[in-house]
């Protein structure tokens, strides 16, 4: 008995070790990627309607909801990508290009991740709901953009930071202009961060038939970068003068923008570990916004 027990224990720590990889929960910098933006818009909201406990549990509920989506869509990412995923050095020995799990069984684990997703998200408003069902469209059509367009990180900026439209209905129930010009802001930021990603991969890429902005840019590809990064910094500085006054200006906000400036810095298309190191950056370049826009409700 004591055998079986045994067997079963390593059958299920194999599994789950294959779970991670599948979903990258090894990999925390995606879903916080996912999540920040969230956090920046629940931030600003805070800042006209200060209740700390509606605050806190809208944090923690986006934060959850950001996890089992970018999860779900790793899986959906790596099923549609199987054929390409396996011509490339980085991502060939993920679980399901490399056969370690079946396409059936990650789509099993895509329905569930989803599921608990939606349990979240009527938690919301009627409107916020409704986004929430509308971002399913752009979340499991983004892994065909980059057969179809040098622009699939765009998509991708539509799609990861829908959360910023989310947040601030799940509070004010409507859409202002003003979450719309943090959405967009976002949206460049995005544009930034994954052109900086994406150069890992240009070689295979560019074998395989894959199309990024890190290809269509890649003779100015820092120039590109620079330029998504300063608008980004351009719309958030019209937004928050507006509403904060020079005190927009904080130390906190300073940081954040020498972090984009680090980036820049170090990725190197010749050094595909450098742009990696440059992307991991953008998790603190959004924790140090986040608190930046949060220092202001106080």
């Amino acid at each position: 008995m004591e055998l079986v027990f045994d067997i079963y224990k390593i059958y299920l720590m194999q599994h789950l070790k294959i779970f991670i990889e599948l979903t990258r929960l090894n990999k925390p910098i995606g879903y916080m990627l996912l999540f920040w933006p969230c956090s920046w818009s629940l931030a600003y909201s805070f800042s006209y309607n200060q209740n700390p406990n509606i605050f806190i549990f809208y944090l923690v509920l986006f934060f959850l909801g950001s996890v089992l989506m970018r999860s779900a869509g790793c899986i959906v990412n790596d099923i549609v990508d199987r054929n390409l995923d396996n011509q490339v050095e980085r991502t060939k020995n993920r679980p399901i290009p490399s056969g370690k799990i079946s396409i059936k069984k990650s789509l099993i684990y895509s329905l569930i991740l989803c599921l608990l997703a939606f349990l979240i998200l009527i938690q919301f408003n009627f409107l916020t709901i409704s986004l929430g069902m509308a971002s399913m469209i752009f979340a499991f059509s983004y892994p065909f953009m980059k057969r179809i367009t040098y622009w699939p990180q765009l998509f991708l900026g539509l799609t990861f930071n829908w959360g910023i439209v989310m947040a601030w209905t799940a509070i004010h129930n409507d859409i202002s202009l003003n979450i719309l010009l943090l959405y967009l802001s976002a949206i460049f930021w995005t544009l930034g961060y994954d052109t900086i990603y994406g150069a890992q991969d240009i070689k295979d890429d560019e074998i395989i038939g894959v199309k990024s902005t890190s290809i269509k840019f890649k003779k100015n590809i820092k120039l590109f970068v620079s330029t998504s990064y300063s608008l980004m910094i351009i719309l958030i500085t019209f937004l928050f003068l507006k509403d904060f006054g020079i005190n927009l200006f904080s130390s906190l906000f300073l940081i954040f923008v020498i972090s984009l400036a680090i980036q820049l810095i170090i990725f190197d298309l010749k050094n595909p570990k450098n742009c990696l190191k440059a992307f991991k950056i953008n998790n603190f370049s959004g924790l140090f916004l986040f608190l930046s826009i949060l220092s202001k409700s106080f």
